[in-house]
């Protein structure tokens, strides 16, 4: 399979796609599955290229060995296939077609018919209505869901697909590389714009134009930018307020280069900062070095989250505070999130998921305490061989002016 031209930029070379697709087959090979249907853009991308914003619409990629992947779309998207994806075989159906009926029709005409098919039913792009026609119209199949039990840790669901793409090979990492550097760009132009006086949409604006002027395309997730009153509405961005003295402005964002992401996250205090602000950060900052420290291969995702909490205790005084996760890993991502999955891989509680050279993660350190008060940092970081590194390397203020 040839991708000429993925996205319009050239993402990677022929061989890239063609060892991943090897891979997935392979994988498909030991499972004896005749067909494994993808249907989340991220894995779609990982194995054609296919950048677009049409994933909207339900797109089906079938992969079978020995042929050609099959590529079911809306048939208005034929142009866009036939310049990034030419080697594919493209079936459209039209704007008044079913899109279960024509998953169907699509599966009838692979092959000699496939009896086998591997399916991952916690994508979120996969309509139930669809995956309902499959089943009724086609009686002989049968399925497997491959995100069962492909994961290591039983409390984690994942795709055989998205196991695969979990460690990254170097030239994703190149373009990892490039989406981190975009990301400090961007953040650093945050902290330049954050003053008194200041509305957070300015802040918002500074972001975007430098997200775009560094290289980068359209993040799979929009910027999170929130001061004070909504610090703690993890997922919200920024609204119609203008900077105080003394408010904390948060910035939670990624660069994009290629689909390809690097989230990090700075905080600070505009102007002045509480007067136990600063040990608040102290503690942020050295229980992100131990996670950092603790990612490396033959720890797994728990033992590196206990490293997280032993030194938060230990520097608040006590084990009042615990958070979900520290830490999950990134890479490809389309709207809506930069997580690459509908499920995510996270540095949890007793979490069982091995670590390994290649991965990449988004570490987090949250801190937030009725005497210290809040602070919150976060990195993009690469799994080496012996230690990791940290690829987004913007300041890490306390206040700004």
């Amino acid at each position: 399979m040839r991708p000429a031209d993925p996205g319009g930029f050239g993402a990677f070379p022929a061989v890239e796609y063609q060892r991943r697709l090897e891979a997935v087959q392979d994988v498909m090979g030991g499972r004896e599955l005749d067909a494994l249907i993808v249907t989340s853009p991220e894995n779609i991308y990982y194995l054609t290229g296919l950048s677009h914003q049409g994933y909207f619409a339900f797109t089906m990629l079938v992969i079978v060995p020995d042929q050609d992947p099959v590529l079911l779309t809306r048939a208005m998207e034929a142009p866009t296939i036939a310049r990034q994806t030419p080697d594919l075989i493209h079936v459209g159906y039209g704007d008044g077609d079913d899109a279960g009926d024509a998953a169907v029709r699509t599966l009838q005409g692979v092959g000699s018919g496939p009896t086998q098919i591997g399916i991952d039913l916690s994508s979120m792009f996969f309509p139930p209505e669809v995956y309902q026609q499959m089943c009724d119209s086609l009686e002989s199949v049968e399925w497997y869901d491959t995100s069962r039990s492909s994961s290591t840790d039983p409390t984690f669901r994942t795709g055989l697909v998205d196991e695969i793409r979990l460690v990254k090979s170097p030239l994703e990492v190149e373009h990892i590389r490039l989406a981190a550097a975009i990301t400090d760009r961007s953040i650093r132009a945050g902290l330049a714009t954050a003053a008194v006086g200041v509305n957070e949409r300015e802040v918002a604006a500074a972001v975007y134009q430098q997200m775009v002027l560094g290289g980068g395309e359209y993040p799979g997730f929009a910027p999170l930018v929130r001061s004070t009153d909504r610090l703690f509405f993890e997922h919200e961005t920024w609204a119609d307020r203008v900077f105080a003295p003394g408010d904390s402005v948060l910035m939670e964002l990624s660069g994009c280069r290629f689909r390809y992401h690097a989230p990090a996250t700075r905080m600070a205090y505009i102007a002045t900062a509480p007067e136990k602000a600063a040990t608040a950060r102290q503690v942020a900052l050295d229980a992100l070095d131990a996670v950092t420290i603790a990612l490396r291969p033959g720890m797994v995702t728990g033992d590196v989250y206990a490293r997280w909490q032993e030194v938060v205790d230990e520097g608040l005084g006590h084990g009042k505070l615990r958070r979900h996760h520290c830490g999950y890993t990134v890479g490809i991502g389309f709207p809506p999130s930069w997580v690459g999955s509908s499920t995510v891989l996270g540095i949890r509680p007793g979490g069982k998921v091995p670590i390994r050279a290649g991965m990449v993660f988004h570490i987090l350190s949250w801190i937030s305490d009725d005497r210290l008060g809040n602070y919150f940092v976060s990195d993009s970081v690469l799994v080496g061989e012996r230690s990791t590194e940290t690829l987004t390397s913007t300041r890490r203020p306390l206040v700004v002016e």
